[in-house]
């Protein structure tokens, strides 16, 4: 799993003013939880650009004023109207436990459905799933070689190693759809 690396300040005070004027100094308050004590500190918001505005998913390096934490992004929250990054939280991380994530899915092959017409429709974005970080991947493959119209390529048929796929097993990741064009096409060769 690719890691990137975000500086931040620890702070001392926390509560509604000083969120307010680290936002308005253009800093994102943030906490650090998992292991022991919580650590509150704040990032700058220019430097959630790589992690949060991408499909990937990373490991994050956090520099908290000379001390260094593995971590991993565990929830965040954007202003409703403005989209601004109002606080993010971190769960911190060790080699020996298991962490539940996201990750993202990447479709692999080249369908027979699709080339008779059909749409390749994507209806899962990322899986959930558990294991230790260093068994976690950057994206889990979907091969879509047998898929045929009307057929899906389902969770309980992705073989992955080292880790738990925690969604449900019978959701389809990827469908192969008619399309209003093939179906015209169908009824017209019919005599429809």
């Amino acid at each position: 799993m690719k890691t990137i690396l975000l500086k931040g300040e620890l702070r001392g005070e926390t509560g509604t003013r000083t969120s307010k004027e680290l936002r308005n100094a253009g800093q994102v308050p943030c906490v650090m939880y998992g292991a022991g004590e919580n650590v509150n500190f704040a990032v700058y918001e220019a430097d959630f650009k790589n992690l949060v505005y991408t499909p990937n998913v990373y490991k994050v390096k956090l520099d908290l004023s000379g001390k260094q934490y593995d971590a991993i992004m565990q929830d965040i929250q954007f202003h409703p109207v403005s989209d601004a990054i109002l606080h993010v939280d971190f769960l911190q991380v060790e080699a020996n436990r298991p962490v539940v994530m996201h990750v993202p899915i990447r479709v692999v092959g080249n369908s027979p459905g699709v080339r008779a017409g059909g749409n390749l429709v994507k209806k899962i974005n990322k899986l959930q799933v558990r294991g230790l970080l260093a068994n976690l991947p950057d994206y889990i493959d979907v091969n879509i070689d047998k898929l045929e119209i009307g057929q899906s390529a389902k969770v309980k048929d992705l073989s992955v190693s080292g880790f738990d796929i925690l969604d449900a097993k019978e959701n389809a990741v990827v469908t192969v759809k008619t399309t209003r064009a093939l179906m015209q096409a169908e009824a017209a060769a019919s005599g429809k």
